[in-house]
């Protein structure tokens, strides 16, 4: 039994809270939201600018998912215009490490990975 396996038994929901983890860290902006923020607080605005192709409006559903996940605070500042700023959590900080190794082992298998793709797709263009 894997220790995956194991951790499902023990929690009985059948991998669901693990899921609903990964699903989070995993989905297309988490990691380089977080990423950005591990060099400290930032803007709406200036976060933004950092993550080329993100849109204004899965910038904010990710914060929100992110705050709500305990990753991420956010602090609004009763100025005009009011001032919001966002910073990684203790929790939030606690996934830079995985992240990296996860980034790591990504980019030492880039060349590997992407001959098995061309490799495949060779094989499926054959009759």
């Amino acid at each position: 039994m894997s220790e995956y396996e194991h951790t499902c038994l023990i929690r009985g929901d059948g991998g669901q809270s693990v899921r609903a983890v990964l699903d989070r860290i995993c989905d297309k902006w988490t990691l380089l939201i977080v990423a950005t923020l591990e060099a400290g607080r930032l803007r709406f605005t200036e976060l933004q600018q950092h993550i080329p192709g993100v849109s204004q409006r899965m910038l904010t559903l990710t914060l929100r998912n992110l705050e709500r996940d305990g990753l991420v605070s956010r602090t609004v500042h009763a100025e005009v215009p009011p001032r919001v700023e966002y910073e990684l959590t203790a929790l939030g900080r606690s996934l830079i490490p995985p992240a990296l190794t996860l980034a790591g082992w990504a980019i030492e298998h880039n060349a590997e990975i992407q001959a098995s793709r061309d490799a495949y797709e060779s094989r499926r263009r054959q009759p």
